[in-house]
Parts: structure tokens; sequence; C-alpha cells
């Protein structure tokens, strides 16, 4: 009988290609029918080969025993049964249900199960052992109200978070009890529930989708929403459906859904309620001693430092030695004070207006300083390292910084899954939803060469942007929408219920350290006062502040609750505020006795054993950059050859032409940077070379990563191939970022000042989108908080008619904010090294240069200054491939040097008094003017020097220059516009070092909006003015 059922089964034509049922079949099979099913397969699979004709037909004559095969064919019966036979996968999965249910030994006309309704959303249940059965039959009610059951539980899991109370103020959600009933079913179910009074006292199987029941299978359905309520409507709204990853899924299920899970213990209570007192008394301290100081108070978030450290305390526990982090300015303060452990006295010392800086520099106010402290972790009882980033007024663009030192220090480390440091962004609600950098930066999360291996984002949502409500200042449901593109879930917490923010803090962290993924926490509150504490809100948010006035902070409502369990009295929280308030005290009789600001003491990367005294203090000598003609050969022979790879046949004529240069002892732009690099290597110094396109390099030059050309993913790098002990070379080829990763460079080069970063845009024009990073903390850093970095910025720049955004790196923009006078000659002491001197008061080195050796020479004078300063590279296009730009190995020899200025050194400067005119220049148009001037016959009228460094600007050899021809005219040439370029900053450089004896002339083009035309022909015409206009009246 048995056999004929198998036959049986081949026969049902039944309609579930519906779309609705296809995804009940989709998530009906558990694991351990997975396990039945193929052992189910492998079984007829043997005994298919026995079947005999008489078998058949004995099948054939059984199938009238079933309803459902009544007019269907006994040979398409007797296919389908044979491909189920040979793979179950291959039949529709209602026939796999069938031909189960005959092994399993039912008799004809039991096997077959009727379908649902096609209205149904959920699986089937097919075990004839399912507790359906049982409930009389498999009727079609019966299984619609068990598929409206699952579709209910994923409803909450779906679309719970929309109907949690998050709002402490309660203004953004009406209670669930005065909601209008087909709002809330559409929000939870997407449409009318299908229930009665009566099935709520029904019991329901619990589909594997949902962990409510704890180790009950089943519940009646009232307890299920009961539980899947308090899971995901009360105060924390769970976002993580849209996660593409069932384990992940499932995974924070059973942390959210397992009954009673979310439980603290009574040691956790008092810890967060101790911890919730001293974030709260800080700020009372503040305001009480500073009553009209701007300090952008936590206030209406004051959990947020009891969340941070419960974020430590987990990763600390975890294996985490160092947390990287950065934040707006809101809160700092108290971060600082409270999380960091900043000495209290240095931070009321900040509140001093009469206090003058012992640093140079500029400072910056207290709300943007950073800080980093070694210190132990109590619960972990281990030591962590805290690293608070300084930040500017541009509240996310400390992200990527914050990304690139977690990074370096990952690196450094050896930590390669980042077990060991992790980062902590930050964020305000207005910030998160509207600046683009927070994009860039979750696209940079999970890139090889950028991944942090997970940043924990913890959003600090006052629910206002200064006095912008969220309806104007963003288009998405929530401020954290964005995080949905990395997949990172998002765990909304109402922050006036501080057990809540606990539970989820530690899931958070617990969730990056397991997943190596972002997580974001919007830890929803208010803000008691303005935007800052003078401002008056009421202007433009009446209602909410008036709720806000008569709303007690979280402390005292933490601290009722707690009174209300007894685990804390009146007497134990007076003690507790007599406590810190005995600490703050005692810390601001100390800070009256400072007599000066000490920015030094807000480092946040200090380099340890780099500088001779805590107050940075160095030799000012600078190691020799050149190189022993053996060593040159070595690195250009390792850059000639490409190992065992098959490359490409134009790589070929690439490297023999690299191959061919190392024999004649001569350099190109490419190989000159190789042969810095290289050596480099060699002495243990780091290089990361980061931006679009920089393996290859844009004008396709450079070939760092060679590729296999017949097997995939195949790469050689022959700068790690230098020597056996040598340091480790990145090249990455970056996003399509400029901001982003810029900042995540500038927070790499901060870590470690013995390594060479350096960050390539694709063209010098697209730098300006990462003008933030640039302005903010590049160009002045050091001067805010005596921060150094050593980042090298490589912008191609040149006019060689290729329009408006790809001719001009914008150099008078870097150079309008060098930091020397334009007036003034330095002077410095009769021992000092003018050059050496002029580089440490700079805020930042400036180049253009125009040959390759001192390019080489640039790039290791970098590293062996004795201190750090960010060098801005204006690179050439055209000249790496210029016959004329070419260098020698004895211009690289042990010995040279980088040369400021490259003289004249034609037949006018043997006959400098006779000279007519000196035309000062600088890069590629160096070459445009000698070509002209030696078809004209002028070598013997007029010299031409170039100036390689442009900022710190070279005095001292300018004025030798200006002495050296007493007779010429002076021009400044350049093909940059008038009113951009260089000219603005060298003319009256120039005419300080004459002692304004001697006029500027000026060539070039004439002023324009536009940095270059748009037209070929038109870029045709200006050169050849240029070039007319700079031999005049010869």
């Amino acid at each position: 009988m048995q056999q004929a059922h198998k036959a049986i089964l081949k026969v049902r034509h039944f309609a579930v290609r519906t779309p609705a049922l296809r995804t009940l079949r989709s998530i009906s099979t558990t694991s351990a029918n997975r396990e039945k099913h193929d052992n189910v397969a492998s079984n007829s699979s043997r005994s298919a080969s026995t079947t005999s004709s008489s078998q058949q037909q004995a099948v054939a004559a059984a199938a009238k025993a079933e309803p459902f095969l009544s007019g269907s064919s006994s040979v398409y019966v007797e296919d389908m049964y044979e491909s189920w036979l040979q793979d179950p996968s291959t039949v529709h999965k209602s026939w796999d249900v069938y031909f189960r249910n005959v092994n399993s030994g039912a008799l004809p006309g039991e096997a077959y199960q009727r379908p649902p309704s096609l209205g149904g959303s959920a699986v089937v249940p097919t075990g004839t052992s399912s507790s359906l059965a049982t409930q009389g039959g498999l009727s079609v009610e019966n299984v619609d109200k068990h598929l409206s059951v699952q579709a209910l539980i994923r409803g909450y899991q779906v679309r719970g978070h929309y109907m949690s109370y998050l709002d402490p103020l309660n203004i953004s959600r009406v209670s669930l009890e005065k909601m209008n009933e087909d709002l809330l079913h559409d929000n939870i179910f997407g449409g009318k529930m299908p229930f009665s009074e009566q099935d709520m006292e029904q019991e329901f199987i619990l589909p594997h989708t949902t962990m409510i029941g704890g180790q009950e299978k089943s519940l009646k359905l009232k307890e299920i929403i009961h539980r899947l309520e308090e899971t995901y409507c009360d105060k924390i709204g769970v976002e993580y459906m849209f996660i593409n990853n069932r384990e992940q899924c499932d995974w924070i299920r059973e942390k959210f859904e397992t009954p009673r899970i979310m439980e603290l213990s009574e040691w956790e209570q008092r810890l967060t309620w101790e911890r919730l007192l001293r974030a709260t008394r800080f700020e009372e301290f503040l305001a009480k001693k500073w009553t009209s100081e701007k300090r952008f108070g936590l206030e209406g978030c004051e959990m947020l430092i009891p969340a941070l450290k419960t974020l430590i305390d987990s990763a600390s526990s975890a294996g985490v030695d160092s947390v990287v982090m950065g934040m707006p300015h809101r809160g700092r303060l108290n971060v600082l004070a409270n999380v960091i452990r900043k000495d209290l006295d240095q931070i009321f010392c900040q509140f001093d207006s009469k206090l003058e800086p012992n640093d140079e520099g500029s400072g910056d106010v207290k709300y943007h300083l950073g800080m980093s402290h070694q210190r132990i972790n109590h619960v972990s009882n281990r030591m962590v390292t805290l690293s608070l980033c300084a930040n500017p007024s541009h509240l996310e663009a400390v992200d990527p910084v914050v990304q690139g030192k977690t990074k370096a220090e990952q690196f450094y480390q050896g930590d390669t899954k980042g077990e060991k440091v992790m980062s902590i962004l930050m964020h305000g609600d207005a910030a998160f939803a509207g600046q683009g950098v927070v994009y860039e930066t979750f696209h940079l999360s999970d890139l090889p060469a950028y991944t942090t291996h997970g940043t924990i984002h913890v959003v600090v949502n006052n629910q206002i942007g200064f006095t912008t409500d969220p309806r104007h200042s963003r288009s998405s449901p929530y401020c954290t929408d964005v995080a949905m593109v990395v997949k990172a879930p998002i765990f909304h917490v109402n922050a006036d219920d501080p057990e809540a923010v606990i539970y989820v803090c530690k899931i958070a962290a617990e969730w990056r350290m397991r997943y190596r993924k972002d997580v974001v926490i919007d830890l929803v509150c208010y803000r008691r006062f303005g935007h800052n504490e003078m401002d008056e809100p009421m202007f433009t948010q009446p209602l909410m502040y008036q709720r806000i006035k008569k709303h007690a902070n979280v402390f005292k409502l933490y601290t009722e609750k707690l009174k209300a369990r007894g685990l804390v009295d009146d007497a134990t929280v007076e003690t507790k505020l007599d406590e810190y308030e005995k600490i703050c005290e005692t810390a601001i009789e100390k800070a009256k006795t400072e007599t000066m600001l000490q920015f030094r003491h807000w480092l946040d990367s200090p380099w340890k054993g780099f500088f001779k005294d805590p107050y940075g203090k160095v030799d000012l000598k600078v190691a020799d950059t050149g190189l022993p003609e053996e060593e040159l050969k070595h690195i250009g022979e390792v850059m000639s050859q490409a190992s065992d790879m098959n490359i490409h046949p134009g790589l070929k004529r690439t490297l023999k032409a690299r191959g061919e240069m190392v024999a004649n002892r001569t350099v190109d732009w490419a190989l000159a940077e190789a042969l810095a690099f290289g050596s480099l290597l060699k002495d243990g110094t780091h290089v990361r070379l980061s931006g679009q396109d920089v393996e290859r390099g844009t004008f396709s030059h450079r070939h760092h990563v060679l590729h296999d050309q017949k097997v995939d993913k195949k790469t050689y790098v022959p700068l790690n191939h230098v020597s056996d002990n040598q340091a480790q070379y990145i090249v990455c080829n970056s996003s399509l970022s400029e901001y982003g990763v810029l900042g995540f460079e500038l927070g790499y080069s901060m870590t470690n000042p013995n390594s060479l970063v350096l960050w390539e845009a694709q063209f010098g024009d697209f730098m300006n989108t990462a003008q933030c990073i640039i302005d903010q903390f590049i160009s002045c850093g050091q001067a805010k908080w005596m921060r150094m970095s050593g980042l090298v910025l490589l912008l191609p720049h040149g006019y060689e008619g290729m329009g408006p955004e790809h001719s001009s790196a914008r150099p008078e923009r870097f150079l309008q904010m060098q930091n020397d006078d334009p007036d003034s000659f330095p002077v410095f002491g009769a021992t000092d090294d003018f050059e050496v001197r002029q580089l440490q008061d700079a805020n930042w080195i400036i180049m253009n240069i125009s040959t390759p050796a001192n390019y080489f020479h640039a790039l290791k004078r970098q590293v062996a200054l004795p201190f750090r300063k960010p060098l801005i590279i204006f690179s050439p296009k055209s000249l790496l491939r210029h016959p004329e730009a070419r260098s020698s190995f004895d211009e690289m020899l042990s010995g040279e040097k980088f040369l400021r200025i490259i003289p004249e050194s034609g037949p006018a400067s043997e006959n400098p008094e006779e000279t007519r005119r000196l035309i000062f220049c600088t890069g590629k148009v160096y070459y445009d003017i000698k070509k002209e001037r030696d078809e004209r016959g002028l070598t013997n009228d007029v010299a031409i020097t170039r100036i390689e460094q442009i900022a710190p600007f070279p005095f001292d050899l300018v004025e030798k220059e200006l002495e050296k021809y007493p007779n010429a005219r002076i021009d400044w040439t350049q093909e940059e516009h008038k009113n951009m370029g260089f000219y603005d900053y060298c003319k009256p450089r120039i005419r300080t070092t004459s002692k304004w004896s001697r006029r500027v002339h000026y060539t070039g083009r004439q002023p324009e909006s536009a940095p270059a035309s748009g037209s070929k022909a038109s870029h045709i015409i200006q050169q050849k003015k240029l070039l007319n206009d700079a031999f005049r009246k010869l």
C-alpha cells in the first residue's frame, strides 16, 4: 500500500505559485525538517532502482483513493515521483510534503494536506503530529489563524519600534490605550486584526522565528501579544529586520525576546545610579559656579555618561585595550570629567577668563578639546586607554578622523580583527541625519583598507537641531535611518529609562565584539536649555519647553524608583551627593592656584618618546635624505620586476623602461617616488598611500599593485619585497570620497610620527569637497589643539587644457592660511638653521616641485624632520612623462638634500650683472618658459629661478637671488589667473626681501571667476599670450 502511495504523490496540481504562498514556503522548513527531508531523499534514491512495473501499477491503482488526484494523469504522477526520488528539491514543496507524509506511513486519503487560502502569509505546518491535527483537523480557519499569528509576530518585529515609548516628554507618541485601533493594526499587523475575543484564550504554536516563549513551545494569543508589546513597544525600539543575515537577526531576537532577559542585577542598578549621580551633579556644579558661561551641558541626556561607561566596561571585559572616541560639543566636558577622567581642576581652569595660555598657538574653546588617558577599568579590572579626539564646531567632521586613528592603532598593535582597539562615535540627531560625512564614514566601515571592525554609534537625540524641529530637518522617520545602508542594527531607547539604556549598551557592545560590525544606539532624550545655556528656546519651541520645565530629570526619577525597591534611601542619596560636591569644591580650589592654561594637557594623540620633554622640545637637526647608489639601484630593480605575475603587455614595457632608467642612473617622477617609499620601508618606516585610483595612479604612472591577467585577484606589490625586515607598505584605492577619506588619513597620521601617510586626490580640483578637514584640522590643528601631523597631500595641478575642474588645486586657498608674515623677514639666532626654524614655526609646508629628485627628497625630509608638519604638494600631470623632467642618481645620493629653490644654472647665471630679467616661477610652467626663452635665444638675458618650497617662503634664498641679479627686472610668472595661484602670496614676500626697493611685475592669465577655460582653443591662445608676455620688451 505504501508503494502505491509513493506513486500517487506525483499528481498534486495545486496553485501554490502565488507570491503569498511562496513566502510561506520559504520560511516553513526548520533545520530538523530539512534533516529528515535529506534522509528521506537518500533512502528514496537507493530504493528507486528496485521499483518494479507492478509496483508502478499498484501506485496508479492506489491513486484512485486520493480524491484530489481525480482526473490527473498517472504518467504525470509517476514522472513527478521519479523526480522526487532522485532529488526532492526538483518538485514543488506541496509534493514534497505529500511524499514525506506517505513515507511516514499515512494511509491513502490521509496523506494529502489542504493548502491554506491565498491570503495566508506564513508557512503551513506539515507534520502529522502538529497540534493543528489535534484541534479538529486541518481546517482552513485554523490554518489561517496560525498563519495570522506568525504574521502578527513578524509585524511586531518589523514595525513594533514605531509604537514604542521612546520620547521622555511623551510628545511624539500617543499612548497605546488612546491610539485608534485601526492605526495600531496598520502599524503592527499591516491590516485588520483577524482575531476575536475568544481567540485570545486559544493557544498557538510559536514559530521558530521568535524567542518570546523561552522554553515554552506554545502560548495563548493574549500572552503572545503581551510579550511582543513588552519587547518591541515599551522603552526600547529595535530596528533590525532589514538585516539580510538570518543568524544575526536570530541573535538579536534572542537578546530582546527571551523572557526577563533585560533585567539588571541590583549591583548594576546601584552602579548605574552612582554614575548618573556624578553626571547630573557635574552639570549642576558648573551651572552654579559659572552661570553665564557657555558649556553646552548634558542636561536632559545625563544617561549618556552611564551609557558610555557601560560600553567601555563591556568592551574591556571582552579584551579591548583602547577606545577612541569622537563627539560634538554637547556634553563634552561631562565626558572628559566622568568617562575619560580628566582632572577636574584642569577643566575648571578653562572657565577662568584671566588665565593666559602657556603654549604657542590659538588654543580652542573648552568644549572642543580632546584628551587621552590610560586608567584601570574597575569592572573588568583591566587597563584601558581612552582617547577623545578634539573636534571643531563642524559637528560630524571628527567621524572619519576617529576611524583613521582607530585603524592606525589597530595596525600598529597587529590587531587585524578589532579585538584590542575600538571606536565610539557620538552624534547629535540633526547632524547625524543632515551631515553627508556621516554617510561617507559609514561607507568606509567594511572596506578592507579602512574598516575598523565595527563602530558603536551613540546618537544623543535631543529631538531638535538648534531651533529646527525634526520635521524640518530630515525626510526619514528616524535620524538614524542612514545607518541602514550598512545593515547596522539600530536600538532606539528612552533615555529616561536607565535600565533600558544600560541593557541596550551591553547588547551593542556585545554585537560589535561578536560580529565586528557597526551598531547604532538612538538615545532619545531632550535638551533642558537652549542650544547653549544663554539661548532662549521658548522663542521657537514654546510647548516643548513648557513640558520640559515641568519634567523631572532622570536622576530624580531613577532615585525614586530605587528607593521604592529598597536599593537606596535618603541618607545614601545625601551622602553620595555631598561626596561628589566635596570633590568638585576641592578641584576648584586647586584650579585657583593655576597661573597659566596648559593646552598640552589636552593632547588626544600623545607621541611618547618622540620629543625630548613634555613641552615638545626637539633637536633642530634634519637627517640625511640621500641614499647610497647601491640602495637606489636595488630599489629601482625591485620596482622593475613582476615576480611570477602574468602582467599586461603595456606594463611589461613600463617595467622594462624602469629597468633601463635604473641602468642609466636616471629617474622619472614615479620611480623617484618609489625610491623614496622603498628606502623608508627598508629603514622600518611604515608608508600608507590612499586615495582614488592611487594603486595605478590617475595618470597610469605609478603601478604599485600589479594584477595577474590570468588569475583573478592575484596581485603583487613590489614595495613589500624590498628587504626581509622592512615595514609594511599599504597602498589602497579609496571610495569616491574626499571629505571622509582625507579625514580618515589625517586620523591615521596622528597616531605614530614614525610613518609616512599620504592622500592623493584624483585631481587637485576635487580637494575642495574635503575643505572642512583642510580648514578645521590640517591647517590649524597644531595651533588649536597642540596636535602635530605629518600627513602629505598630493594634489595634481597644472593648466593643460582640461577645463575648469581638472586644472587647479586652488593653491591660493592653502597659501591664504599660511601663518608667516608677508611684511617681515624672519630673524633667528645666529646658530639656528634658517630652513629648519622656519619649518618649525610654520603651520604647514606647501610645495610645487619641478624635478623627480626634489620630490624624492621632499618625501624623505618629511620623516627626517625632528617634528611633524602637514605637507601640501601640488603634484604634476604632464611632467610625469616630460622628457626633461628627469633626474640623475647624482641628485639623490648621500649628502644631497631638498632644494627650496632651484636657481638659474645657464649662461645668465655666469654674467648676472648683465642679466636683464629675473623670472621667478614655480612648477610645470618653468619648462614652458625655458623652452620659449631658449627658442628666442634669450639665455644670456633672462634668468629663471624656480621656487620649489612656496611656504614657508624661502626669504634667505630669494634674497641671494635678488642680490645676484642687481640690474634685472623682477617678474613673477604663473599659468594660473592673477587672482589665483601663487602671485598674491609671493609678490609681497619678494618685495619684503628686497626691502621694498624693487617692483615685482606679473605675467600670467588675467583675473577670472573660473579656474580655467573650458575651451581647448582658448587655453592655447591664453598660453601663447602668457609666453609672449613673459618676454615682452626684450
